[in-house]
């Protein structure tokens, strides 16, 4: 079967999510903070985690913030393709979109302190 085994889509496929992370690097402040901040606290998480299930949820939690700030981002260019004019559907789909990035960063508090506070408590 060509489509399960087809390799040149895979590859294009590669080529437009590399296109995708240069974009947000390019153009969206958010990305590269949040980027930052996992730069820093991943090493930190697979240091702190006792196994594989602490330093996966320590590490995923902060991957989630990139996941969904990347969703974030492409909602927002989408909706500034369609009309930069004001529209309250417009408004409602990024404030949903920015809230979506709020919650991943509560999980990530959430999970870092109930996994460190397990530590030493």
């Amino acid at each position: 079967m060509k489509g399960l085994f087809d390799l040149g889509r895979v590859w294009r496929a590669a080529g437009y999510s590399a296109a995708g992370f240069r974009a947000a690097l390019k153009n969206e402040a958010a990305f590269r903070q949040e980027l930052a901040l996992f730069i820093i606290l991943a090493p930190l998480g697979l240091w702190l985690g006792r196994d594989g299930v602490e330093r996966s949820l320590l590490v995923g939690s902060l991957m989630l913030v990139l996941l969904v700030e990347l969703l974030n981002s492409a909602i927002e260019a989408v909706v500034n393709r369609v009309g930069r004019e004001p529209h309250e559907l417009s408004g409602q789909a990024k404030d949903i979109a920015s809230a979506a990035v709020f919650v991943s960063l509560i999980l990530v508090v959430v999970v870092w302190a109930l996994v460190l506070t397990d530590h030493y408590f």
